[in-house]
């Protein structure tokens, strides 16, 4: 029996989902980058009697990301996602390699996933805005006065976390975690993306985090400049982080 990544999607979709309305591979395997311990994200779009869940299970050996939707649970995690600035569900749909699809099931899931990439997420509020631009400020701080190196490298992640935030929301920018976050960046504005994670990675190598903190203070130009005397927010009943708010 074949290995390839392609064949053994279709085989687990054609076992446990014989009824899909649309099936998509996503992912590295979708765009051939696949690799032998790649795993194989799989969207599947089925009826609305059915559940939305998302599941990982291991098939012939390959781990398998499952993300099962009915349409009206498709349209409020598209929502979901928009809310949250990241698009990942909307990527798999527009730009997966699509495996199944019942009377044009999947076409209409990418028309709206394209839609919804194409408008671009929302803006972060102004007061979001001032939120993260004082932990940044306030992080820069600390980045300069920091002696020990552990400290100094925890203060780089706080600040490269929210400039590359400020960054984004500046370019009206998908966000993203892990190794998406790099590609969207770079993406997104390919100079100072690029030396945001440079800085990044050499204070996490060298210990410097002057490049760091240069490229992230231009961010903090872009965004409104550096705010510390002035900041204030009033208690509304939840925490609002310095570090993550908006994320």
């Amino acid at each position: 029996m074949t290995t390839d990544p392609v064949d053994q999607a279709r085989r687990l979709t054609r076992d446990l989902f014989p009824d899909a309305t649309a099936v998509v591979l996503a992912g590295s395997t979708a765009s051939g980058r696949a690799t032998a311990l790649s795993d194989l994200d799989i969207a599947v779009l089925i009826g609305d009697g059915g559940e939305t869940y998302r599941e990982t299970l291991r098939f012939e050996g390959r781990v398998v990301e499952l993300f099962v939707h009915t349409p009206t649970g498709l349209a409020e995690l598209f929502a979901a996602d928009v809310a949250a600035r990241r698009g990942v569900l909307q990527s798999m749909y527009a730009t997966g390699l699509v495996l199944a699809d019942t009377d044009g099931a999947a076409g209409r899931a990418r028309a709206l996933a394209e839609a919804d990439l194409r408008a671009g997420p929302p803006a972060l509020d102004p007061a979001t805005v001032e939120t993260k631009r004082y932990g940044l400020t306030d992080a820069l701080d600390d980045l300069a006065d920091a002696g020990d190196r552990s400290e100094r490298l925890t203060v780089a992640g706080v600040a490269f976390d929210a400039a590359a935030d400020l960054l984004l929301d500046h370019h009206r920018a998908w966000t993203g975690t892990g190794k998406w976050l790099p590609r969207r960046l770079l993406r997104a504005d390919p100079r100072l993306g690029a030396a945001l994670l440079d800085g990044h990675l050499r204070a996490a190598g060298s210990g410097d985090p002057a490049p760091l903190a240069e490229a992230a203070s231009e961010v903090l130009g872009l965004t409104g400049g550096p705010l510390r005397e002035g900041y204030r927010r009033t208690w509304r009943g939840t925490i609002d982080s310095i570090a993550a708010a908006g994320r």
